[in-house]
């Protein structure tokens, strides 16, 4: 480190100088100070590398830019995306500043906090800070926000980005940084930039601290994926090749400790148990269902004289987290992102190819601390065809709970606010259309009260909701319990939730303790909004009392959350693939083979994916999690998806009717009755909304009066309608009411006359016009009165006569309707009635082409007249010897 670097570090409460030894961002320390020196409430964007060292010397740099003298400290919050990564930071800081934890340096995530009134720089997940934003809206003890890892696009991260620059623009003195580790900084420059002068915050950019990086490729001989989902077979690949790369690299420097990256927690636990087969090495697994314990002691560094260690981790070490030690990273190439699928009203976490953007980070591991290498388990060709960033949650993601961020912050749907990326339309109008059920917004999208209440407890608005009103009826701890194990990140024995709870009360499972602590918050929680959930909530269920056993108690709170996930048992669906589930919402989806729960009528679904194979028993769709369900409970959960009505259907010329019970889409009971007139009818229109008007009989008089209307309300619009097939669909009862009472009553769909139905729409007085704007047939030189043949609806063409041409000698002027403004197109036949010409300009006609028509054709009808001057030959329809 030079000394004009050391002379440029501000002074203040943390060392600089010390903190910055060996890291690289060291050097764009004085850049950063600067732009931060030269304006109060200055905004940033830091652009550097991981492992540079960002976010450890970043927020003491702002610290010390805010602080350069004794008095009262100014507070610098900093996001990291994960629990882990926030602990992780925090200590390491904490560590290089020679100061306790929970001293100047502090961190919170949910359901632990080391901070005291001395700490100036505090870690955190974005969603405390979101929620605290909410609850103090100009964040008037904090001088200054970090934002770190945005490239990764979280949804709260992109939310915080749009809040804090509006924070920013009121307040005037709030510091604001985003830090990306890949090279999209204008994007986030933009968005922090001034209405005042329409200019960018300032790029502070730093080198890259990679040492040279080997790139090898292991492609596996076993397909990635097969009917199940990811192979086993290459799960034990990415182990072997993992195992055997170790050892390898080992052989070289025993020092080197590897990372392998899986896609999710499953095969993370499958590939670590596999490598724990190897004698003399440390097998850690980092993910978000081991305890805190196990993750920061997977990320700290190996102790003096311990075994070469194998960290096999999820995305979650990908960027936000510096895993001392790594020279060997082994890719799996496989990711899990959230995806939203709007056809079955489902979301959840589906495994996709990695994209080249994660690659290049998850390599740059290896690289850090000296030449390292990356052993990708895929081809190049796999490689080259990944996207090249990974899709941004908001754009994916159900936004249920992102849209009562927004509109408990006054902005509805966004609006208003610099966030990286609108919200999808469609997914925001899904969520909105959630929230107003739970009674979380207003008719306008703003959050009501208890929407605000909703918004404070950080389990999504569905399970938060099910919290307020699953308490009074089988208790605050009961419905804590519940609410936890759902919205916690424990895996369902075979989608079983009642199992799972089982194994988390007796303390069998591992993530007992984090569930423990959750339960005790939400516990609190419920005692602090007794009042907003008994008071001012608007009920979004019905009152109807219910009395709730232990064993139902799951299943109901599982309901009161996702009333539209109640499932029914297919009968009939039982096989080796599983067994068939209709949810309420439509979807249909299967229970995993040899489930518990298989048998069970009814199930209250917590969680439901997109899956192929065994466990989606040929329906597309997998249930993660259930609870069995007692349907007398349904009116409790349930009640607005709860029908009982007459549905009449028109098949085969019948109208037939029953009375049916629903839950959503889930038929209760169906009993036949006898239709009523008015259902009748409804079942005939419905049935011709279906098939289309196609079904009906169009005869030639009904065809060729739609025609010429079609063609007056294409030129002259209203009054005449519009008969396309979707605007008479519309107005079904206006012209052809009668006819559907009689059709419901057995007449045939054939036998019906359209001519007078189509009447009853003409417009008047208007309609005793239209014999002399559209007349049927058009009188032609013979005295002939042939036939117009009008443009079929659809069709934007001309008016057509088709007429022998002998009839026509002596018509120059092509004729035209509607008060001149449609030409007739002429079809002149031959006398046996086969097209000779076809044209809308007769004088040219007959001074140029029938010259040669007459050449033609005279040779060949010797009987029909074929005279030189067409002009003053008379027109006739007879042969020549009866002229």
């Amino acid at each position: 480190m030079s000394n004009t670097a050391q002379v440029a570090y501000p002074g203040g409460p943390f060392s600089l100088a010390t903190l910055g030894q060996g890291l690289i961002f060291a050097q764009s320390l004085p850049q950063l100070a600067a732009v931060l020196g030269a304006d109060q409430g200055a905004a940033a964007v830091v652009q550097a590398p991981p492992g540079t060292g960002k976010t450890t010397l970043v927020p003491p740099l702002v610290a010390n830019v805010l602080n350069p003298s004794g008095g009262p400290a100014h507070k610098i919050l900093v996001t990291q995306p994960r629990r882990v990564a926030v602990r992780s930071a925090a200590r390491r800081l904490a560590t290089l500043d020679g100061s306790p934890l929970g001293s100047k340096v502090g961190y919170t995530v949910r359901g632990e906090s080391h901070t005291s009134p001395d700490t100036i720089v505090e870690f955190l997940t974005p969603g405390i800070l979101l929620r605290r934003l909410l609850r103090d809206p100009g964040l008037e003890s904090v001088a200054a926000v970090v934002l770190d890892e945005v490239h990764e696009r979280g949804l709260d991260t992109d939310l915080l980005l749009g809040m804090l620059a509006e924070v920013r623009e009121l307040r005037g003195d709030l510091t604001l940084i985003a830090m990306s580790a890949t090279l999209d900084a204008a994007r986030f420059a933009e968005l922090l930039g001034t209405d005042d002068d329409a200019s960018p915050a300032p790029v502070v950019d730093c080198p890259s601290a990679l040492f040279p990086l080997e790139v090898r490729w292991a492609p596996s001989d076993a397909p990635r994926m097969d009917e199940r989902g990811i192979s086993r077979a290459f799960l034990d690949h990415v182990a072997d090749t993992a195992a055997a790369a170790h050892a390898s690299a080992l052989a070289a420097n025993p020092d080197v400790d590897a990372l392998v990256f899986a896609p999710g927690a499953w095969e993370v636990s499958h590939i670590a148990a596999r490598l724990r087969n190897i004698p003399g090495r440390e097998i850690l697994e980092l993910h978000g269902q081991v305890s805190a314990r196990d993750q920061d002691r997977a990320v700290a560094a190996r102790e003096p004289g311990g075994a070469p260690r194998i960290i096999v981790s999820t995305s979650l070490a990908e960027s936000s987290l510096t895993v001392p030690g790594v020279r060997l990273v082994i890719d799996s190439g496989l990711s899990r992102e959230p995806r939203r699928d709007s056809a079955r009203g489902m979301t959840g976490l589906v495994t996709v190819s990695t994209s080249r953007a994660s690659a290049e980070q998850r390599a740059g591991r290896a690289a850090r601390l000296g030449p390292g290498t990356v052993v990708r388990c895929y081809d190049q060709k796999t490689f080259a065809a990944a996207p090249a960033h990974p899709m941004p949650e908001i754009a994916v993601a159900d936004l249920s709970a992102g849209a009562l961020m927004l509109a408990c912050w006054g902005a509805p749907g966004g609006a208003g606010l610099r966030l990286p990326e609108a919200p999808p339309a469609q997914a925001l109008a899904a969520a909105v259309a959630v929230l107003t059920e739970l009674g979380a917004v207003d008719h306008r999208g703003h959050a009501t009260a208890l929407g605000r209440t909703l918004a404070e407890i950080p389990a999504g608005p569905r399970l938060a909701r099910a919290l307020l009103d699953g308490a009074a009826v089988v208790g605050a701890k009961a419905t804590a319990e519940i609410v936890a194990l759902v919205a916690g990140e424990g895996r369902a024995p075979g989608a079983d939730l009642t199992m799972l709870l089982s194994a988390l009360r007796s303390g069998r499972d591992p993530g007992t303790r984090r569930w423990q602590q959750e339960v005790r918050r939400l516990e609190g929680l419920l005692r602090k909004n007794d009042t907003a959930a008994t008071g001012s909530a608007k009920p979004a269920r019905s009152a109807v009392p219910a009395e709730v056993s232990d064993r139902e108690a799951v299943g109901f709170v599982v309901g009161l959350a996702f009333p539209d996930r109640l499932a029914r048992r297919v009968a009939g669906t039982e096989n080796s693939s599983g067994q068939q589930y209709l949810l309420s919402s439509g979807t249909r989806a299967g229970l995993p083979v040899g489930s518990s729960l298989s048998g069970h009528e009814w199930l209250a679904v917590a969680e439901v994916a997109r899956a192929q194979g065994r466990d989606a028993a040929g329906t597309g769709a997998v249930i993660r999690s259930a609870a069995p369900f007692d349907l007398d409970l349904a009116p409790r959960v349930a009640a607005t998806l709860l029908e009982d009505s007459v549905e009449a259907t028109f098949v085969q010329g019948k109208v037939s009717a029953r009375r049916v019970r629903r839950l959503g889409a889930v038929v209760l009971s169906a009993t036949p009755v006898k239709a009523t007139a008015a259902q009748g009818r409804e079942a005939v229109m419905a049935a011709l909304a279906k098939d289309g008007l196609g079904v009906l009989h169009w005869n030639d008089s009904a065809d060729a009066l739609r025609r010429r209307l079609a063609l007056l309300h294409r030129e002259l619009g209203a009054p005449w309608p519009d008969v396309s097939d979707a605007a008479l669909l519309d107005c079904l009862p206006d012209w052809l009411g009668p006819e559907l009472e009689s059709v419901a009553a057995g007449r045939s769909l054939s036998a019906l006359s359209l001519s007078d139905p189509l009447r009853r729409l003409l417009p008047w007085p208007e309609a005793a016009q239209m014999a002399e704007l559209l007349p049927e047939t058009l009188v032609v030189p013979s005295g002939s009165h042939i036939r117009i043949e009008y443009p079929e609806v659809s069709y934007d063409g001309p008016p057509v006569v088709a007429v022998k041409l002998q009839e026509c000698f002596g018509l120059a002027d092509t004729p035209r309707l509607l008060r001149g403004r449609v030409k007739v197109l002429f079809h002149l036949l031959s006398p046996a009635r086969r097209p000779l010409a076809v044209t809308d300009d007769l004088a040219s006609f007959w001074s140029g082409p029938y010259a040669q028509v007459r050449a033609e054709m005279r040779g060949r009808y010797p009987k029909h007249p074929w005279p030189e001057d067409p002009w003053s030959a008379p027109a006739t329809a007879k042969v020549k010897s009866r002229m």
